[in-house]
Formats: structure tokens, C-alpha cells, sequence
């Protein structure tokens, strides 16, 4: 009984097991679970294996007491034929031969004794034997249905990791992006756009203070020719004239 209940007791001790503690510590929890369930599948297949050799020991003592209960019934029966045989031949003065059947007859009670005393030593320890299976039964039945539970729980778990693991590689991914907010860089854009439609203002306007120049430069120049004609004419001895007598000349 000692291997049965050890075997029962570290199998149910695995049920009782806190499966989310055995999960932290797991690398791959996946592979975790599904180790800790063929675990448990095996430790209830080596419980099984020991509930049926237990099963098949109180069958054995079961058929040794019906044996002995046969037995008895039977060398009773037979000690009743030469008891009643011996009381026949007695009634016919045949006491020899009555005496010859009597003791057949305690023979057959001795047998009887026996075989009922076997039956009866028996019978407390067919009692035990069939609370155990009994208990052994149930607590199979409670390790198959624990089993069925860490098979739900697998699946659920095992969802649950990947969906956490799906949100992982999304922050993952998002963290390895600039997120920084986009209208930061339009603005920058922006900026260095206004800042070359300055420059070309400015160009424009140095072009056209260059242009500007250049007349003014053309108008002095006219100027200037107009006093060394008018000078020539001075030492020429003649008047200058200006531009309304020339006209009206």
C-alpha cells in the first residue's frame, strides 16, 4: 500500500500545484505547460497501473474468499451425506459401518472449519481492501478531471501569452519608429522654405537696386556730357543754349 499511496500522493501533490507560480518561472511558458501536462499525464497513467493492480489483488482475494465460502458449504454438505449415512447404517445394527461414515463425516466438518475460517479471516481484509479501491478510484476521477482542467487552462494560457506577445512586438515596433509628431518636421520645412523665399526676395530686390544704379549711373553720365558741350561752346564763343532755344531754333 506504501508505492500505491506514494504514487497518489505526489500525483495529486502535482494537481494541487500553483500552475501560474511554475509558469513565472518557465522561459517559454508554452513549453512549460505542455511539459507539466505530460507530466501529469504520465504520473496518472503510472496512478492508473497502481489502482488496477490493487483492483486486481482484492479481484484475486475476492475469488480465494468465494473459494473458501464454497468450500465450506461443500464439506458441510458432505458432512451431513455420511452423517446421515452413518445414522442409517447405525439404524440397521451396522455400527462398523456407521462409525466408518461418522468419521467421514468429522473429516468433512474439519475441511468445513478450515475452509470457513479462511473465508472469515479473510472478509475484514477483502473490507479494507475494497475502501481503498474505492478511494483510489475517486481520486483517479479527480486527477482526470484536473487533467481536463490543465488542458483548458493550457489553451486559455497559452492565447493569452500569445496576444500579449503580439502586443509586445507592436510596442516593440513602435517604439523603434520616430514618433515624434509629424508636423514638427512639416514645420521645419516650412521654415527653411520661407527662409529660402526670403533669400530670394532679397535677391531680387539686390538685382534691382544693381538696375537702379546702373540708370542713375547712365543719367549722370548725360549730364556730364551735357556740360563739356556746353563748356566747348562757352570757349567756342558762342552762348550755350539749352534745351527749349535749341528747340526753338
Amino acid at each position: 500500500m506504501t508505492g500505491k499511496q506514494t504514487v497518489l500522493g505526489r500525483t495529486l501533490q502535482l494537481a494541487r500545484a500553483n500552475v501560474n507560480a511554475l509558469i513565472d518561472q518557465a522561459e517559454d511558458p508554452r513549453k512549460m505547460l505542455d511539459q507539466l501536462i505530460r507530466d501529469y499525464a504520465n504520473n496518472i497513467r503510472e496512478a492508473e497501473q497502481a489502482v488496477a493492480t490493487t483492483i486486481g489483488n482484492l479481484r484475486l482475494m475476492e475469488a480465494d474468499h468465494k473459494e473458501d465460502t464454497g468450500a465450506a458449504d461443500e464439506w458441510g454438505a458432505k458432512a451431513l451425506a455420511a452423517s446421515r449415512k452413518a445414522d442409517e447404517l447405525r439404524a440397521g445394527g451396522d455400527a462398523a459401518g456407521a462409525g466408518t461414515f461418522d468419521d467421514l463425516a468429522r473429516k468433512a466438518l474439519e475441511r468445513q472449519i478450515t475452509a470457513e475460517g479462511e473465508a472469515t479471516a479473510a472478509e475484514p481484509l477483502i473490507a479494507a481492501q475494497t475502501e481503498v479501491v474505492e478511494k483510489l478510484k475517486q481520486n483517479l476521477d479527480a486527477m482526470r478531471e484536473k487533467l481536463t482542467d490543465l488542458d483548458s487552462r493550457r489553451d486559455r494560457l497559452v492565447a493569452r501569452a500569445k496576444t500579449a506577445e503580439a502586443q509586445h512586438r507592436m510596442l516593440d515596433a513602435v517604439a523603434s519608429m520616430d514618433v515624434t509628431d509629424p508636423t514638427a518636421d512639416l514645420g521645419r520645412f516650412e521654415a527653411k522654405v520661407r527662409r529660402e523665399e526670403a533669400r530670394a526676395r532679397g535677391r531680387a530686390e539686390l538685382a534691382d537696386s544693381s538696375l537702379d544704379a546702373q540708370f542713375e549711373q547712365l543719367e549722370d553720365l548725360g549730364k556730364q556730357v551735357e556740360v563739356d558741350a556746353r563748356l566747348a561752346q562757352l570757349k567756342a564763343g558762342d552762348a550755350p543754349r539749352t534745351d527749349a532755344g535749341r528747340a526753338a531754333a
